[in-house]
């Protein structure tokens, strides 16, 4: 009696012993994830930008929102730049494959490829097949989608190239609001040699024209149809409204998808000009 009490004792303890050595691994690979999405976090920050430039007649604001479980981050990114020597502004959003630190570094990469590639040619087309070109050569498994734009102050000619990305919404005081299903080629790194059409807007009358990620116009349950419809019905009521108020209502969308991926918005408000 007395041997299988001391032997039930010790399962007991090594049971226990065994739990504990469980419990210890299991806080530190909690402790390890925190760390990598804290990093990606901070990554991520420092690549959005914090201003954005306010060429003649067009006003840019952008929204981003984190995914909702706080760990799918560093997949979304939008930028703003001047295109040097031309006058012109560059306006590119995108959305990279995959999440955590390694896709918040690659979302780096792309914008630092990008502004590179657009400082020698600002034709949007050129733009995206030099970045993907860029990004095959890297060898790296990821890829991401984009949407690249040349605004043109002087002209009013909004030029865009898309590289698999979701359309954007635009209206003005001369047309409803639509969903913009300009041609496109692959999303960048996935084929070389890949193409990218570039289609021509004339912003001729004051308007809205808004891009996005997917996370705001689709989820779980949630078709993106619904999502473009919701969009455009609120870009169609408030494209003569500011841009910051625009953004902020267009990314509001993202609470009704369910969606567990981050989102962003990136709206130009136009005023327009005469051809």
């Amino acid at each position: 009696m007395n041997r299988r009490r001391t032997t039930s004792h010790e399962s007991t303890e090594e049971a226990l012993r065994s739990l504990g050595r469980l419990t210890a691994q299991i806080l530190e690979r909690i402790k390890l994830q925190q760390a990598r999405v804290e990093l990606a976090a901070a990554l991520q920050r420092h690549m959005l930008p914090t201003e954005l430039p306010t060429p003649p007649g067009l006003r840019a604001a952008a929204r981003y929102t984190p995914a909702r479980d706080g760990l799918d981050v560093g997949g979304d990114w939008y930028d703003v730049f001047a295109l040097p020597g031309t006058g012109s502004i560059g306006f590119a959003i995108g959305d990279v494959q995959g999440h955590d630190v390694e896709a918040a570094a690659f979302m780096g990469q792309v914008r630092t490829g990008l502004r590179a590639i657009a400082a020698a040619t600002c034709d949007p087309g050129e733009v995206l097949h030099g970045v993907n070109e860029l990004l095959i050569s890297m060898g790296t498994d990821l890829f991401t989608t984009c949407t690249f734009l040349r605004f043109d102050p002087a002209s009013g000619e909004l030029a865009c190239s898309r590289a698999g990305h979701v359309p954007a919404v635009r209206a003005s005081a001369d047309r409803p609001a639509e969903v913009v299903w300009d041609p496109g080629g692959l999303p960048l790194g996935i084929q070389p040699g890949e193409t990218y059409p570039v289609t021509r807007h004339l912003l001729t009358r004051a308007g809205a024209f808004v891009l996005f990620t997917d996370g705001v116009v689709e989820g779980p349950s949630y078709p993106i149809d619904r999502g473009l419809a919701e969009v455009s019905r609120l870009v169609g009521a408030g494209y003569g409204d500011d841009a910051e108020e625009l953004a902020a209502r267009v990314s509001k969308v993202a609470d009704r998808t369910g969606h567990c991926d981050d989102a962003a918005v990136l709206v130009l408000r136009h005023d327009g000009v005469r051809p």
